[in-house]
Parts: structure tokens; sequence; C-alpha cells
């Protein structure tokens, strides 16, 4: 959900940034726009005194505007924390039982339990990210399942030898997963 709110809000900034800059450039070149367009020459300017002003003396413009700015606020620091809350782990910290402990790198921790679990019958594909502390890791795992497999199935399984196995190597009293499924896609069977 993150990775589309991002590419959407870079998109729609593209976008008024390269219609917004083309169209001075346009302009400032000197080709005559059309009677519709923003500008009318390359002398004119982008907001007049006349379009500044025009709303300032309305007794609903400054809540209008205060309203707008405040709601532009709250999405982008909804934004911001989302995207500073959901980093990945980079080293787990495992009990060695001499109170120093060792430090085994997440990458590592991810790519053996996306292995075991793609593994799994009626598993096509699985992907693993750590996030958390790295005193206490939840991993989020995503399978795609192939088109005949039990999800009930493939998610116990998952559950009994993946992350338990992921959970006892590397010496953690828990391990919580959210695992999201997907089946894929395939074409429909013929029946006669």
């Amino acid at each position: 959900m993150l990775r589309i709110v991002n590419r959407v809000l870079l998109g729609l900034a593209g976008l008024v940034l390269v219609v917004a800059g083309g169209s001075v450039l346009v302009v400032g070149l000197g080709v005559d726009p059309p009677s519709w367009w923003l500008h009318d020459g390359p002398h004119d300017v982008l907001l007049s005194d006349a379009e500044r002003t025009r709303w300032r003396d309305e007794g609903w413009w400054w809540p209008a505007v205060i309203a707008a700015l405040a709601a532009l606020l709250l999405c982008l620091l909804w934004w911001l924390t989302a995207v500073l809350r959901r980093h990945r782990l980079h080293e787990v910290l495992v009990d060695t039982g001499d109170g120093e402990g060792a430090l085994l790198r997440g990458r590592a921790l991810e790519g053996v339990l996306a292995g075991e679990a793609g593994q799994l019958d009626g598993v096509e594909r699985a992907h693993v990210e750590l996030t958390g502390r790295r005193s206490a890791p939840e991993a989020r795992v995503r399978l795609v399942l192939e088109p005949h497999a039990d999800p009930g199935d493939a998610l116990r399984r998952l559950t009994a030898e993946a992350v338990t196995h992921a959970r006892t190597s590397a010496g953690l009293a828990a391990l919580p997963a959210w695992v999201r499924l997907r089946a894929v896609k395939h074409r429909a069977e013929r029946v006669s």
C-alpha cells in the first residue's frame, strides 16, 4: 500500500512540475499560446495582482486556505511517519548464552526463511522481510501459491516448519509473522 502511495504522489508531483514548467518554457521560447493557455505571452506573469487579491475580502477565503493547508500537512505527516516506520531490520541479536550475544545479518535470516518457505508444497515463490527491533524481530512473509494449493495447509506448514526453524536457530523467544497469501494467476482448465 505504501509503495503505491509513494508512486502516486511522486507521479502527481512530477506531472504538475512537467506541465507547469513546460508551459512556461513553451511561452518563454516565443510560441504563440492558444486562448485557453495559462500565459498570454513571454512577458506575462503567473498570477496578476487582481488574481492574487480576488478573494481576500471574502469571509470564507482564509478558513478555506487554512483548512486546505492543515489537511495537506496532516497527509504529509502521515506519509512521513509511514515511510520512516517501515524499515528493514539489518541485524538480529542472537542470545549465545554467555551474556554477550551475537549479531546475525537480517538479510541472511530472510534468505533462509524465504528459501525454506519456497520449498513447501504448494508454494511457488516466497518473499520475507524482517522488521521490528533487533532483539524482537517480526517477519512479513508473502507467499505466492500454486493454482491448486490449499492455503490453510500452506500456512500451517509455514508456521510449523519454516518460521519455527528460523526462531529456534536464531535463539529467539518468539518470531511473530504476518503472512500474505496470493495465488498465482493461471488459465481456467476445461473439464470434459
